[in-house]
């Protein structure tokens, strides 16, 4: 910056600075606004709910873990039933950990076997004639 030296250039910078500092309070004053408007409960769930259902590896990931867990907790009630005894509880924990863990792990194999099952039951029927 340039040294000023008459009052009439010292008001010209002095009205220049406040010009400066008047649009820099109104950029900073929008910024604020639209992070308070994205920082909302509402706008953060929306926003997290956009960004899951764009990701496909995500929903495909997190739907593997829900049926992994599902086809678990489903397993140990078949295995275990309502038994009081504790070696039978501890076998159907053991059975549960091992049906989430591989459902979680391979879910193409779960598809796959959902697909076949599918394709048995709903495949047309020969007709002999």
């Amino acid at each position: 910056m340039q040294s000023i030296s008459s009052t009439a250039g010292l008001k010209e910078a002095i009205r220049q600075l406040e010009f400066k500092q008047a649009e820099h309070a109104k950029l900073l004053k929008e910024e604020f606004n639209l992070t308070r408007e994205s920082l909302k409960p509402a706008n953060l769930i929306k926003s997290t709910f956009t960004d899951v259902v764009a990701s496909p590896l995500l929903v495909s990931n997190v739907l593997g873990t829900v049926i992994g867990l599902s086809a678990g907790y489903f397993s140990r009630k078949l295995f275990v039933g309502t038994s009081v005894n504790l070696l039978k509880k501890l076998m159907g924990n053991i059975v549960q950990l091992g049906v989430t863990t591989i459902i979680a792990n391979k879910p193409e194999l779960v598809q796959s076997f959902g697909q076949q099952i599918f394709q048995r039951i709903f495949r047309k029927r020969k007709t002999t004639s």
